[in-house]
């Protein structure tokens, strides 16, 4: 006798379905958790990596922007590898190279991240091992150039001689005037008394703004005649007074000329370069919504640099500086005392 076989049943012909499915979709979300949870750590991690390179080669910048001779001023700079480490999660990463050009002022830092027992620069993944990628390569490149200024911004709208700078960018506290009797006798420039008649070394300011754009490239045509301090100043002078008084240093880079012809409003002033100057007090006149006296007389500074009676002028002293400030345009380093380090990468 034939024995028939009947079909299996709908229920039976699904059975093992789901676990199908489930295999299927545990791909994906495998896939879904690598991206939120391994590319979420790589990109830390390269912050951090890019944190530690743009630390690293400021540092050296700034090393080679004061001393080109510095030791850390090196291709070999311990000082690199210490902030790329400080700056990141685990305390250790990479420098897989540091380039400096001396000649055109420039210093490039890679970093690549380092992690113990691990192979070199190279950070582990988690959930993506399940796709097949048990490590990916994470790094970050900074670039830093530095040199002088030889275009931008200037903070206040004076501009002092060069003689007044040269031999002078050591720290000492002096008296800067640009008013008064026989002032600064030993500048055969002037301001006041000797190159420009009625001219005290301001230079006309922007429209609306304390200083403004000054091109060395280019003479600065007209002055501000007369001793009075621009009104649109009053702003700047009353924030260095306040931080001033709250133990904060004020440093400002001031246009420098080496030559002016013309008078009063007429004259024009050769600028040269820009130095760097801690501002310690101050004394002009003319403008009641000024602060026209700040720490200007002993004891607050010594008798020999203070300005009173008939004295106009800033007291402070010429410095050898190193700002992180935008929008200037760099040159060659000069010897007037301030540089700037700038990232370009």
């Amino acid at each position: 006798m034939r024995r028939l076989i009947s079909p299996p049943a709908a229920a039976d012909r699904e059975r093992g379905g789901i676990a199908i499915m489930v295999a299927i979709l545990m791909v994906s979300l495998l896939g879904f958790a690598a991206l939120a949870v391994d590319v979420g750590m790589l990109y830390a991690e390269r912050t951090q990596l890019r944190n530690g390179s743009d630390a690293a080669a400021l540092a050296v910048a700034q090393k080679c922007a004061k001393d080109i001779n510095d030791a850390q001023c090196s291709a070999t700079s311990t000082l690199a590898q210490g902030l790329a480490n400080g700056n990141a999660g685990d305390g250790a990463s990479n420098i897989q190279s540091l380039l400096l050009d001396k000649v055109n002022r420039t210093v490039t830092v890679a970093a690549a991240a380092q992690e113990p027992g691990k192979e070199p620069n190279r950070v582990s993944l988690f959930f993506a091992r399940a796709l097949g990628y048990t490590s990916a390569e994470v790094s970050a490149t900074s670039a830093v150039t530095w040199g002088s200024p030889v275009k931008g911004p200037t903070a206040f709208p004076v501009t002092f001689s060069i003689c007044q700078v040269q031999g002078h960018v050591d720290g000492t506290l002096q008296l800067l005037q640009n008013h008064g009797s026989n002032a600064n006798p030993d500048c055969n420039y002037g301001p006041s008394g000797a190159a420009v008649e009625g001219g005290f070394g301001w230079l006309v300011s922007d429209p609306g703004v304390c200083g403004g754009l000054i091109d060395l490239a280019l003479a600065e045509s007209g002055s501000d005649p007369g001793n009075s301090s621009p009104a649109v100043c009053a702003a700047t002078l009353n924030r260095w007074a306040s931080d001033i008084t709250a133990g904060k240093e004020v440093v400002v880079l001031l246009p420098v000329f080496d030559r002016v012809t013309g008078t009063g409003n007429g004259a024009v002033y050769s600028l040269k370069s820009f130095a760097a100057f801690k501002v310690k007090g101050w004394k002009f006149s003319g403008n009641s919504t000024l602060p026209d006296t700040f720490q200007n007389t002993a004891p607050t500074v010594p008798s020999a640099v203070a300005c009173d009676g008939n004295c106009r002028g800033i007291i402070g002293s010429f410095i050898k500086y190193v700002s992180l400030a935008d929008g200037f345009t760099l040159g060659p380093v000069d010897s007037s005392g301030a540089t700037v380090v700038r990232l370009t990468k």
